[in-house]
């Protein structure tokens, strides 16, 4: 591409990445496959990663071909754009730096390292991997249902809070967390948090 396409193709995937990382609702990103450069700082923009993995006691069966997994071994977790001359353009340099701290997201953007998916979970890189029996993408799904079970304005509330705290000094953010918390307490879901605590049974939250 030349420079001009180069700075638009930039522009609009910094774009693209900020609504993602913006969407009022959690997030997860399913990593089936190498998720290299783009696709790294893709899975960053979301709010929890999971990888395809096997568990570590049967990985070597899986590389010595004597078993069939289901489940995806992912083998290549990077940003190696400094191995080809350039830096991550799409964020790397910043959202790994959130999640993981500077040292360890110089270390990865440094020496243009992969890792698995167990690496990358020890790292903090990803939140899950999934087990032999499961891709990523059901491992997601089970993590989704998680969390779908709670109360939606809360969850949102709760993704806004913490995604402001990088950005707050710890007091203004406690006057933040403190005003969307009291912004929940008249809504309906609370009242059926309430009413099925009395009662022993799941609520039924339905966003309102």
């Amino acid at each position: 591409m030349s420079q001009p396409q180069v700075a638009r193709f930039l522009a609009e995937l910094r774009d693209a990445l900020g609504k993602l990382e913006s969407l009022p609702m959690p997030t997860i990103a399913a990593i089936d496959g190498p998720a290299l450069g783009g696709g790294l700082e893709m899975s960053l923009a979301c709010d929890l990663r999971v990888a395809g993995g096997l568990l570590p006691t049967r990985l070597h069966e899986y590389e010595s071909n004597k078993v069939n997994f289901q489940g995806h071994n992912v083998t290549k977790i990077g940003l190696p754009e400094t191995s080809l001359g350039i830096i991550p353009g799409a964020g790397g340099t910043q959202r790994a730096t959130r999640i993981l701290g500077p040292s360890r997201a110089k270390d990865l953007i440094f020496t243009a390292r992969t890792l698995t998916a167990t690496e990358a979970l020890d790292w903090g890189l990803i939140n899950y991997v999934s087990s032999s029996s499961q891709t990523a993408v059901e491992r997601s799904l089970v993590l989704a249902e998680a969390i779908v079970k709670n109360a939606p304005l809360a969850l949102r509330a709760a993704k806004q809070a913490i995604s402001r705290s990088e950005d707050l000094p710890l007091e203004t953010g406690l006057d933040f967390e403190r005003a969307s918390y009291e912004t929940l307490l008249t809504t309906r879901d609370r009242t059926e948090a309430l009413d099925a605590f009395r009662e022993k049974r799941r609520p039924q939250f339905k966003g309102e």
